[in-house]
């Protein structure tokens, strides 16, 4: 399988995927393991299917260290569900859940987070227009938080926390979805991760949460059966029919995990491949970024043009050129580039020159 040549998706999600592993699934769609037909026409129930589950779960631990104590689960609805699923598996309904407000998509956490509990804000940055990460010295903390939640990679503000909060003994609930597999993580830190895999392993829909097994077993009675996190562990992820194509995605996207070495050196070709770009803003005033260096995002670079009228010849340019999907989120605006585990160094590298000579031409 080949993409067009010369084009380069910098989408936000769904994020471009290994031409490699497309064509693996490819290869695979029309006879699955040699069984004459399709996984998409596979029966769930099936050993084969059972083992791919097996096997991703497996993968996951080994590309994160995940302690035992700690459970993988696969997940439907997507990273927005768990907005709803999270108070509903792990939250007493009189009890509080803290909320770090950094950006839009912590925003819509919390939003829905209320309709479910009492939600404290514990730290924001809204005053500042999301630029940077409130230190946790700065959070409002104390013994009647049953959980706080953050969303570590901000996707439609460019902002990432620098590392692993420690919240001591409360539980760290984290909204990994822009940030998960592209960097190495300290589980121990967090109650619980969840991600959805459309920016660094795969389609929409699916969703991976890391559980700490302490915290199972609360959920409220009117938690809808498939959404019950305890239940999906018992019964081995079928409850219903999961998923199963895009967790075999995920599985092929595990296998290039590793073949490029694993979590930590993708993270240090991630920060490579930022600062390329981060340069370029930096060296003068027609280009900006609006997060402080410090807390600026190695997943999604958010910038703009000092002359907003530039923005959208930018975009119309960018596009002429190959260069795909560099507008901002509709809630933040301006420009934004989104350099996944699987963008290649070729695409940074053309954007990196675009960028420089429409300054050339345009500033």
């Amino acid at each position: 399988m080949s993409r067009k040549e010369g084009v380069y998706n910098f989408a936000a999600g769904p994020a471009a995927l290994p031409p490699e592993v497309l064509a693996r699934a490819q290869a695979s769609l029309a006879d699955w393991q040699g069984l004459g037909y399709s996984l998409l026409e596979a029966p769930f129930t099936s050993d084969e299917f059972k083992a791919l589950l097996d096997t991703t779960r497996l993968q996951v631990r080994a590309a994160l260290a995940v302690p035992d104590r700690y459970q993988v689960v696969f997940l439907q609805g997507g990273a927005s569900a768990q907005f709803s699923l999270v108070p509903l598996n792990l939250l007493p309904p009189t009890a509080m859940a803290g909320y770090v407000e950094t950006g839009h998509w912590s925003a819509r956490a919390l939003e829905e987070g209320r309709r479910y509990g009492r939600s404290h804000v514990v730290a924001s940055t809204r005053g500042s227009g999301f630029d940077r990460v409130p230190a946790v010295s700065e959070w409002a903390l104390n013994e009647s938080i049953h959980y706080c939640h953050i969303t570590p990679n901000e996707t439609a503000n460019g902002v990432q926390f620098p590392g692993d909060p420690d919240c001591g003994d409360i539980p760290l609930i984290a909204d990994m979805t822009s940030e998960f597999l592209s960097r190495p993580v300290d589980i121990e830190r967090y109650g619980m991760i969840y991600a959805g895999t459309q920016k660094n392993l795969g389609p929409t829909g699916l969703v991976i949460a890391i559980i700490r097994e302490d915290l199972l077993g609360q959920a409220r009675p009117e938690t809808p059966t498939v959404f019950n996190y305890q239940l999906l562990i018992d019964r081995q992820n079928r409850i219903n029919t999961p998923l199963m194509f895009a967790i075999y995605l995920v599985h092929l996207m595990l296998d290039w995990i590793e073949e490029q070495g694993g979590v930590e050196t993708l993270h240090s070709h991630n920060i490579a491949q930022s600062q390329t770009i981060y340069r370029i803003i930096d060296e003068d005033d027609f280009f900006y970024c609006p997060v402080i260096p410090e807390h600026r995002s190695i997943m999604n670079v958010c910038f703009g043009t000092r002359d907003e009228n530039q923005q959208q010849r930018f975009l119309g340019e960018a596009d002429a050129m190959g260069l795909a999907n560099l507008a901002g989120h509709s809630h933040a605006g301006g420009l934004r580039a989104s350099l996944y585990n699987a963008q290649p160094d070729a695409a940074v590298a053309a954007l990196a020159s675009f960028m420089t000579h429409f300054r050339q031409r345009h500033g």
